[in-house]
């Protein structure tokens, strides 16, 4: 049985968000290293509540990235890759910007309605800390940006590319409340150098902004190895 919070018994209101709440927590900080099976009956247990709300705790997570569910061997916690955060946050830095310089200038009136509607449910979400949405407005507000390069080929790869990182997206995020500002800051400048009709310095910032979230990430999983 594992020790996932101070006091095992969580009250019976939104307890599966409670319970991916502590589990997430415990994979962050390396508590639970990669590999490592995670229990529904030992969960519940400590829990004190039923196999339910864990199973859907599990899944939330697996939606995050955290935890893969095995067949035949139930769920894990996932292994993350410092190779693969580097290749895929190289190419999304290679690309990105060169998309968003072509489709920038060509962003509507109602191109901005919708980002600035995207950046409004960003803010919200990320103060109600609710991760399961972070990768997902994060992938919407980088397409936006992008949508009007009419470069078929390259976007198709770098949509690929965003649904790839959309769990270490969400990892990077949950890190610190300091990850969760500057990204919010960072896509709001990002938005606001568009308006302003300085694409440069806004290709500029968006590859500052990948290139630190892989730093992050990076960071991240050298130390949690260190453990």
């Amino acid at each position: 049985m594992i020790s996932t919070v101070t006091s095992s018994r969580l009250p019976a209101t939104t307890v599966a968000e409670q319970a991916a709440d502590a589990l997430r927590r415990k994979i962050i900080a390396g508590e639970l290293p990669e590999g490592y099976q995670l229990r529904q009956d030992a969960l519940a247990a400590e829990f004190g509540v039923s196999r339910i709300p864990v199973r859907e705790a599990l899944v939330q997570l697996e939606g995050e990235g955290l935890v893969r569910i095995v067949p035949h061997k139930g769920a894990v916690v996932s292994g993350l890759s410092i190779l693969e955060i580097n290749e895929l946050f190289m190419l999304r830095g290679l690309l990105e910007p060169v998309l968003l310089k072509k489709s920038a200038p060509k962003l509507t009136q109602a191109d901005f309605a919708e980002l600035d509607a995207i950046l409004a449910e960003y803010h919200e979400e990320l103060h109600a800390q609710n991760p399961s949405r972070w990768g997902e407005l994060n992938t919407r507000l980088h397409d936006v940006l992008m949508s009007k390069a009419e470069q078929p080929r390259t976007s198709a790869i770098v949509i690929g590319l965003l649904q790839q990182t959309d769990r270490y997206t969400r990892l990077q995020l949950s890190l610190s409340a300091e990850s969760c500002r500057r990204a919010e800051e960072e896509h709001s400048e990002l938005v606001r150098l568009c308006k302003a009709g300085d694409f440069r310095g806004a290709a500029s910032l968006l590859k500052r902004h990948i290139d630190h979230a892989c730093s992050e990430l990076e960071q991240f999983i050298l130390s949690r190895r260190r453990l």
